[in-house]
C-alpha cells in the first residue's frame, strides 16, 4: 500500500461531487474539470455534499486505484470554493 508521502502532488476538487461515480466519471473530472494529468504522481480528492464520504483517485504503474472513506458521526473540514476565503 502506497503511503501519502509517495505522492508529489494532492490535489482537491472543491466542488460537492456524486461519489456514485467510480474510476472513469472521476478521472474525467480530473482530467476535462480540473485540467490535470491523471498519470502524474497525485492524489485526486473528492467529497460528497454532505462531507461525510471522500474518495481519493490515484494511478500507479500498474492502473487505476480509489480509496473511500465514510464517516459516521462527523463530517470532513472543506475548503470553500473561494480558497482565499476558506476555512477549514
Amino acid at each position: 500500500m502506497k503511503s501519502i508521502f509517495d505522492f508529489k502532488n494532492l490535489y482537491l476538487h472543491r466542488d460537492a461531487v456524486d461519489l456514485r461515480k467510480s474510476i472513469g466519471g472521476l478521472s474525467v473530472i480530473v482530467k476535462e474539470e480540473m485540467g490535470l494529468d491523471l498519470q502524474s504522481s497525485s492524489l485526486f480528492i473528492f467529497c460528497n455534499q454532505r462531507r461525510t464520504r471522500m474518495k481519493i483517485l490515484y494511478f500507479d504503474r500498474s492502473g487505476f486505484a480509489l480509496w473511500l472513506k465514510r464517516l459516521e458521526d462527523s463530517k470532513f473540514p472543506w475548503p470553500k470554493k473561494d480558497f482565499r476565503d476558506a476555512t477549514i
